[in-house]
């Protein structure tokens, strides 16, 4: 993602204005929306007298390129509060007119851009001036409807998207990577894999995980649960629904009432809401009776399932979705033990990234802003010390990072863990809290070894992320090719021929008791059409056994990863090494995974 100093930055905000312009001089009397720059380019979202279409691309275009080439530069003024209405009034643009008032009762100034003809209200920054923007780095790429202000009420608006790098090559390769991904995406390999499905008759964003879908979900469920028995925590589990006041204690109502479902009516007196997150129930666990010192750090985990109302406009797939399978956990310790836990949790973080295959990897530190006193607990000195021994952590561990002001949770700060999927995307795969506060809203004390009562600190983690939105990464970095301990079937059976049956049954049996995912191909396809088959569904291990290999106890053992080269080894040798790939979660089909 572009950084606002970055030169890259000012060249796509540069040039949505250039689009901007370009559209209204070829379609005059169109209103303007939002045009901001983006990680691939930039956008404009605009309210079209007439329609418009991708035919229009090249008109479009081609009138960026001559302001572009005119360079046009790009000058910079302030104006009162009645000038900047007055004015924005006076040229029809409505939906400017309404945020400039919204800007105003802020208090902040309102500033505007010129390039040519063109002014728009706009805080910048922007290059000097449009020669400056490389003319054959862009191209228009899509249109999309967009509500205006993200809300379903308002007018749905005419987004135009447009790629802008910093040289054709770039261009072109993100062209060719975003073809990959579209032969990479989650929802059309969940499909063709038969992995999950979204049902109308159920609801947008709740996801239905099909047999083979619930194999993965199941088998990172138990992975992380041996992870977390090893590293000391204890599992929890909680119900679905809570009392109205239980949000209210934890401050999740009214603040955060817009993203959850709507409360279930039981009587006159009591308001049921299905459960967002499972902060509070934990915090429940661990103040249903006196706590020393002695048994801290406490560490709570569980997989809870929580229920968030994204807007219908958010849904993507397992992306974003409604209801969350979360890899939760929260850690209770004294300040003493802040920065061992906190060092913890990053480290398996860091070791699931590097078991997945995840590269540059990056820390954004979420911190406070002091002078919003609504939005976040009011205590700076608590504050001030999260945020500093935060900081000390990731600093000490060398991990890179960046700080994101004004971006934390209500409660304390927030650390996002981005990496770099097998897509060459950087993504937010995961989570965590250092909670100040919710100690003091739940009244969570410990006895200290002088007998005093002190509150104890609390983090907030979840590594895998939610269990939907891992899987979606998980399934596009991986190209659907999962490797055997995680493969819905972890090998296929191929008979050379009908005498040869019998024989991969018995295998096939010997496995499947061993509580492995086996299965023998007894179609009546011919041999050519079972192996492309079995390669079609990115099976990771395929096994011949033809009538050589029967009589000799062999077989000849062909791997997704390695393409068209096998061997020929005994049937003990193959299960010894099969079962070890499973047992140590190998990551045997990365290497050469194939669309």
């Amino acid at each position: 993602m572009c950084n606002i100093d970055d030169n890259l930055y000012k060249i796509r905000h540069s040039l949505a204005h250039v689009l901007a312009q370009a559209v209204l001089e070829i379609k005059p009397g169109t209103k303007l929306a939002f045009g901001p720059p983006v990680d691939n380019g930039c956008y404009y979202d605009f309210d079209f007298d007439s329609p418009v279409s991708s035919d229009d691309f090249k008109e479009i275009e081609k009138k960026m390129r001559k302001i572009i080439n005119q360079k046009q530069e790009f000058t910079e003024s302030k104006k009162s509060v009645s000038e900047a209405i007055d004015y924005l009034e006076s040229i029809g643009e409505t939906y400017k007119v309404e945020y400039c008032k919204e800007l105003i009762e802020k208090g902040e100034e309102i500033g505007f851009y010129t390039n040519g003809s063109f002014t728009d209200m706009c805080a910048g920054p922007h290059v000097t001036h449009t020669g400056e923007i490389p003319a054959d780095c862009f191209k228009i790429d899509s249109l999309a409807g967009a509500y205006w202000r993200g809300d379903e009420k308002n007018k749905q608006l005419t987004r135009i998207y447009c790629l802008a790098f910093n040289s054709k090559a770039e261009l072109k390769e993100y062209a060719k990577n975003r073809e990959l991904a579209k032969a990479r995406d989650h929802r059309k390999l969940g499909k063709e894999l038969e992995l999950f499905t979204i049902s109308d008759e159920v609801g947008s964003g709740l996801p239905l995980w099909l047999p083979n879908g619930t194999i993965i979900k199941d088998a990172l469920e138990r992975f992380a649960e041996e992870t977390e028995q090893r590293a000391g925590y204890k599992r929890v589990s909680t119900p679905h629904i809570s009392k109205e006041s239980l949000y209210y204690k934890s401050g999740h109502l009214p603040y955060y009432s817009e993203g959850m479902y709507p409360p279930i009516e039981i009587d006159d007196n009591d308001k049921y809401y299905l459960k967002p997150m499972n902060c509070p129930h934990h915090h429940l666990i661990y103040g249903h009776r006196p706590r020393s010192y002695r048994e801290l750090p406490l560490r709570l985990a569980e997989y809870g399932t929580c229920y968030r109302y994204e807007s219908h406009g958010s849904l993507s797939g397992l992306l974003r979705v409604r209801m969350l399978s979360m890899n939760d956990a929260h850690i209770y310790c004294t300040v003493p033990q802040i920065k061992e836990e906190l060092r913890a949790t990053f480290q398996m973080i860091l070791d699931y990234f590097e078991m997945f295959r995840f590269k540059n990897i990056k820390v954004r530190l979420s911190t406070h802003d002091p002078d919003n006193k609504e939005k976040f607990v009011d205590n700076p000195e608590l504050w001030k010390y999260s945020e500093e021994i935060v900081e000390e952590v990731i600093k000490d561990m060398g991990m890179d990072y960046f700080i994101g002001f004004g971006e934390a949770a209500f409660y304390g700060p927030k650390i996002d863990i981005q990496a770099q999927t097998g897509l060459g995307r950087e993504e937010t795969l995961c989570t965590s809290q250092l909670d100040f506060s919710s100690g003091i809203k739940f009244d969570l004390n410990y006895i200290t070894e002088d007998g005093e009562e002190e509150r104890p600190y609390i983090i907030h983690r979840a590594p895998l992320s939610t269990h939907e939105r891992f899987l979606a990464f998980l399934i596009e970095h991986l190209g659907g090719a999962f490797p055997t301990w995680l493969s819905p079937v972890q090998a296929k059976i191929i008979p050379v021929n009908d005498t040869c049956i019998e024989a991969a049954k018995e295998l096939e049996a010997k496995l499947n008791n061993n509580l492995h995912r086996v299965e023998t191909d007894l179609s009546d396809n011919s041999f050519n059409k079972k192996i492309r088959l079995a390669i079609t569904s990115k099976t990771p291990n395929i096994i011949i056994l033809g009538n050589k290999e029967v009589e000799s106890k062999m077989v000849t053992w062909r791997r997704y990863c390695t393409n068209k080269e096998q061997e020929t080894i005994s049937q003990d040798e193959f299960i010894n090494r099969f079962e070890a790939m499973i047992k140590e979660r190998k990551m045997d089909n990365f290497a050469d995974t194939k669309i």
